[in-house]
């Protein structure tokens, strides 16, 4: 595909990130089309906005519980609309967006003004593809690497590198071909999500019936008195968590102590949807918050969820609990009865602004349970029919993953021109909605900025 689109001539560049680009095209040093500026919020009230990989600079509140308090802002720094916004710490990891709307941010983040009538649009995928993260990887300064690396791109050295610039006619067409190539990969990305909940739930439908009717359909039937379970088998018995699960409580460890490299596997809330973890806590480990294989994780902010965990010896960070069983109930047992309890809670508090849990309210869950045996015959059954729904599942979430490095190289072999796209003309499917775009942007592990006074999280 490059090379039938490529453009008839190039120069060649001194980088290994960028080797060549069009003839044309404009070599110049960042600060020559951008000026930082710094503008501090004297009151706290404009807008927080907070950074996400993929959806950008969006409101605060729109993708937080976390409510931060206006004095809490002051100091902050403002942005405008079109003006671009660099997480220091984060330029190798694509955080780098234009602001559609007036707000502030971190105030140790860089907010730049074009001096030139660029396509700020242009330049915010040109800063987040693959090549320029690999820049400013390298130009960055400091300890540790990975995305929570202590590395950071400073001022001087980003307004020093060469950055290629096509025209702005070209620069406009550029991005409405991006845009429209977008819409596609976020249609594609939401019907693969909307075939992932429908297997999920058919998934959810075979654990429901397993631990509330258990196997045998001639069974006789009690009822519990507990309001999400309704009736289960006359010789089960109902307990509370609290009296056979002993509760762990994540840590507040001190974000500063995050690191890549050394230290202490680190799973804070974020890696309850990967299961895998890339931070490192390099202080001392704390005893009372180590988990290991097997044990049982609930996340209790948001959407609140479990999952076992499968990655060794760890440190669970603040606004997470590990269940683990003392009697009378298996963990995987407990992993399949757990999600069915807080469904139900994430049901009840839907029109709730802030959503938590305590470590108390997960021990006043109630739960049936049957005998050892039977829990280890039902935990069986319900792998075997679920075995066909996870293998479609997994299928699913890969072409996703897969669309994602598609559309990763794209951008980053249009952006540095290395296709040419001025002949690109829309076509009937090429109409670009806001509603589809938005379906880039929903993955749960979408790396984020920290909130304030959250501990890294």
């Amino acid at each position: 595909m490059a090379a039938a689109s490529a453009y008839p001539q190039y120069r060649p560049l001194r980088s290994r990130w960028i080797p060549r680009v069009p003839e044309h095209w404009s070599l110049l040093r960042a600060k020559n089309f951008l000026r930082e500026v710094d503008d501090r919020s004297k009151t706290g009230e404009e807008t927080l906005l907070s950074m996400r990989m993929q959806r950008g600079l969006v409101p605060h509140n729109d993708v937080s519980a976390k409510r931060i308090t206006p004095e809490n802002l002051i100091g902050y720094k403002k942005v405008q609309p079109d003006e671009l916004v660099l997480n220091r710490m984060q330029a190798g990891n694509a955080m780098f967006f234009r602001a559609s709307q007036p707000g502030l941010v971190s105030p140790d983040y860089a907010v730049f003004r074009l001096l030139r009538d660029d396509n700020p649009e242009y330049l915010g995928y040109l800063f987040r593809s693959w090549p320029m993260r690999g820049l400013f990887r390298s130009e960055s300064k400091g300890l540790g690497t990975g995305t929570s690396g202590f590395l950071r791109l400073y001022s001087d050295r980003f307004a020093a590198l060469e950055i290629p610039v096509p025209p702005r006619a070209e620069q406009d067409q550029i991005v409405a071909y991006l845009r429209a190539q977008d819409a596609h990969i976020a249609r594609f990305i939401k019907a693969k999500r909307e075939l992932i909940k429908l297997l999920t739930e058919q998934k959810l439908r075979i654990i429901d019936h397993a631990v509330t009717r258990g196997l045998d359909p001639n069974v006789r039937l009690k009822p519990t008195g507990i309001e999400w379970l309704g009736e289960v088998p006359d010789h089960w018995e109902t307990i509370h968590v609290g009296s056979a699960v002993k509760v762990i409580n994540g840590y507040p460890f001190d974000s500063s102590h995050f690191d890549t490299d050394v230290g202490h596997p680190l799973v804070r809330i974020r890696d309850l949807t990967s299961m895998h973890t890339e931070v490192r806590y390099n202080g001392p480990e704390v005893v009372e918050a180590v988990i290991d294989t097997g044990d049982l994780l609930v996340g209790m902010d948001g959407d609140f969820n479990a999952a076992m965990w499968r990655g060794g010896r760890a440190l669970l960070n603040q606004r997470m609990c590990c269940l683990r069983p003392r009697k009378q109930i298996t963990t995987e047992y407990l992993a399949l009865v757990i999600p069915k309890a807080l469904k139900f809670i994430n049901d009840l508090t839907l029109s709730t602004t802030v959503k938590h849990l305590s470590s108390s309210d997960v021990k006043r869950l109630r739960f049936p349970v049957p005998g050892e045996a039977e829990q280890c015959r039902i935990v069986e059954w319900v792998a075997k029919e679920s075995a066909p729904l996870d293998d479609a599942i997994t299928r699913a979430e890969e072409e996703i993953r897969l669309i994602r490095e598609y559309r990763d190289r794209l951008i980053a072999d249009v952006v540095t021109g290395q296709i040419d796209v001025r002949g690109w003309r829309p076509g009937p499917d090429d109409v670009v909605s806001d509603e589809d775009l938005a379906a880039l942007g929903d993955d749960e592990t979408d790396l984020r900025e920290e909130e304030p006074g959250d501990g890294g999280e």
